[in-house]
């Protein structure tokens, strides 16, 4: 699956949530997420524990803060699965994420309103192309667009994935 997304800081969840509404937004729902990241040689593996979204998730994308391609795998394990023990034990833990995740679609492009324990809060928008037939001019087109409707500034955007946030804030606490 392809996906093109950008991230950045946003304190005004209000404002993007009345945006959203405004352009007939479908909100999901409110998922509390665990994201478990594992030390890999290559882009970044987590499993997502959440009430809405459960998941192991691989990805690669370089690390940017303009709209970015990331190619991504999911496997969806069965509840109850000693897997996640499994990949700790091989792999090792390298960070624990943990936010609450406002959840809406338009049509092909998610977004997320995310609060985030020990770092604040963004907003993310991934344009997705599931089965292939979208391409990435568009999903980029998509993003920009977006991106621009949310008037978000350009410092604001945020290159890295919240595990390196983390990772970067937890050294400067050091």
């Amino acid at each position: 699956m392809l996906i093109v997304e950008i991230k950045a800081r946003c304190a005004e969840h209000d404002r993007i949530r009345r945006l959203l509404r405004h352009e007939n937004a479908r909100f999901v729902g409110e998922d509390h997420q665990i994201d478990t990241y594992y030390h890999v040689s290559r882009g970044r593996m987590k499993w997502r524990e959440g009430n809405i979204e459960n998941a192991l998730i691989c990805y690669d994308r370089t690390d940017q803060p303009t709209p970015k391609p990331s190619r991504v795998l999911l496997y969806h394990p069965q509840p109850g699965s000693a897997l996640q023990a499994m990949l700790a034990q091989a792999l090792g833990v390298r960070v624990v994420v943990d936010k609450r995740r406002e959840i809406f679609f338009i049509d092909n492009v998610k977004f997320h309103l995310d609060m985030v324990a020990d770092l604040g809060r963004f907003v993310e928008i991934e344009a997705i192309d599931a089965e292939g037939t979208l391409g990435k001019a568009r999903l980029q087109e998509q993003c920009e667009h977006y991106l621009d409707l949310f008037n978000l500034p350009s410092e604001a955007l945020v290159s890295v994935s919240y595990s390196d946030l983390l990772l970067q804030a937890k050294a400067g606490d050091a």
